[in-house]
């Protein structure tokens, strides 16, 4: 009697990937296999597969982190399927919530790939994903903008040196930084201190300008359709734009704004009980970069669109930031629309 295989064996890989070491566990459809640590190299596993599980369909996944992409890539490269998954989704146990080691984070990872209860994170092609690494390049210079700012304030506080009223504000004009450079200390130690801070100031002050002309010009070039559209709409500018093609990537990929919104996170918690039925506000799962820049850019749209103006104002008398939150929730929905139906937005008329 000859005897044929009718179903292909099955590998389930679950990996945490650190910078110097993976800990893998490997899992089949029929046994739970072994863990073991190895350097990390993408080759050196498919080589390990090869000689251990030849002929096995190979399923793969890790979480998000520092490395990136690239592994995932090179898995998919090799015809495995390959998933990189958000840590808050990998389901624990109650005891394995007191528990953690890089071994049982990778069983973990594989006995949830292999029950099939793992959904994969978007992974931006390589075009999208260095223009995003520019994008936050510049959220990191804005940082350090502000922090050198206001470490020249505190240095003018802390010496008990007021400022002229006219320069009592946000703006650092030319000619408030010309009185900083004027200011005379009587020891020339304090002098030497404002000077390199300022010196520091003036080259993040040019690397933010550059990055930013870059970002846009980069983004008028190879996005300009989707960039022109998302300018058209009242509160979103260059940056911001710029901002939704980088981080979001092409929106069209979302099912509807409710999928949307529950990616950037202007999406209601929700908890019901029996009877008993409430709201616990926006949701902690977020991406939290872009929800700040739809949260500033509604108080752009509310002072630009009359639409916009008036649904602020239907709800006045709650509280405010709950308001400019349903007034942010409404913009993302027609930065979709904008984009689904590449229609530039008309002030006043798109309902």
């Amino acid at each position: 009697m000859i005897t044929q295989i009718t179903a292909v064996p099955k590998l389930y890989i679950g990996i945490d990937i650190h910078k110097r070491s993976w800990k893998v566990h490997c899992a089949t459809d029929l046994f739970s296999g072994k863990s073991f640590s190895m350097n990390p190299n993408p080759e050196q596993l498919k080589a390990y597969v090869t000689k251990h599980f030849a002929g096995y369909e190979v399923s793969i996944a890790y979480e998000a982190g520092c490395c990136g992409y690239s592994a995932h890539r090179c898995f998919e490269s090799y015809g495995w399927f390959s998933l990189v998954v958000n840590p808050a989704d990998i389901h624990r146990k109650g005891k394995e919530k007191h528990t953690k080691t890089d071994k049982i984070d990778a069983q973990l990872i594989s006995r949830e790939l292999k029950d099939g209860r793992l959904d994969g994170i978007h992974i931006p092609d390589v075009d999208r994903e260095e223009l995003r690494s520019l994008f936050r390049r510049r959220n990191d210079l804005v940082k350090d903008f502000r922090r050198i700012k206001s470490y020249i304030k505190m240095q003018l506080l802390y010496f008990g040196i007021k400022e002229p009223e006219e320069f009592d504000n946000d703006h650092w004009s030319h000619k408030y930084r010309k009185w900083l450079d004027d200011i005379v200390f009587t020891n020339p130690t304090a002098k030497a201190t404002l000077e390199s801070r300022m010196r520091f100031f003036r080259f993040v002050d040019q690397e933010l300008r550059d990055v930013s002309t870059e970002l846009r010009r980069y983004c008028k070039t190879y996005h300009k359709n989707d960039y022109m559209l998302l300018r058209s709409i009242p509160g979103i500018g260059g940056i911001v734009a710029c901002g939704i093609l980088c981080e979001l990537g092409d929106l069209r990929r979302f099912n509807s704004v409710k999928h949307l919104a529950g990616y950037v996170g202007l999406a209601p918690g929700v908890h019901q009980s029996g009877s008993n039925y409430k709201t616990l506000g926006i949701t902690p799962r977020a991406h939290r970069l872009i929800r700040s820049y739809f949260v500033e850019a509604s108080w752009q749209a509310i002072r630009a669109d009359p639409v916009m103006q008036a649904y602020y104002r239907k709800h006045q008398g709650r509280n405010v930031k709950s308001i400019i939150i349903k007034v942010a929730r409404k913009l993302l929905s027609r930065t979709l629309a904008v984009i689904k139906t590449e229609t530039p937005y008309c002030i006043g008329v798109l309902e």
